[in-house]
């Protein structure tokens, strides 16, 4: 199970509708806004996939500036972070290995670079730990 912790934008003059929209809808649940247009919400999914649709729903809500994921937490995948941490080395045998050339080493962290998330998610949902 996957929760991850949303900052929504709204212009304050739509702060009120932007908010019921948001508890009406079925993809997160309300838990705070201020008066200068920021709304925290949080969703909930088997992975990253279900997370993005809900992420959708959200952006698609009339009057939403922006719908950002900040915190994440997925229980499976900590535990199977955790067991290799546990159980493997500390340094990756790929940083000790002078025969790679550093320029074919391919960085897939940032998500802002994908083209296509919702395939970028569900390859890494498929991806075991």
């Amino acid at each position: 199970m996957n929760i991850s912790s949303i900052v929504v934008q709204t212009v304050p003059k739509y702060l009120n509708e932007v908010v019921q929209s948001l508890k009406d809808c079925e993809a997160c649940d309300y838990h705070m806004h201020d008066e200068k247009g920021r709304i925290i919400v949080t969703i909930e999914g088997e992975g990253v996939a279900e997370e993005l649709e809900k992420l959708r729903v959200i952006e698609a809500i009339p009057h939403v500036v922006a719908a950002d994921m900040q915190m994440a937490y997925s229980e499976d995948e900590l535990d199977a972070h955790m067991e290799i941490i546990e159980n493997g080395d500390a340094v990756p045998k790929m940083l000790n290995d002078d025969t790679i050339d550093v320029s074919n080493i391919t960085y897939n962290g940032d998500l802002r670079k994908k083209d296509d998330l919702a395939t970028f998610a569900k390859n890494f949902d498929k991806t075991e730990r």
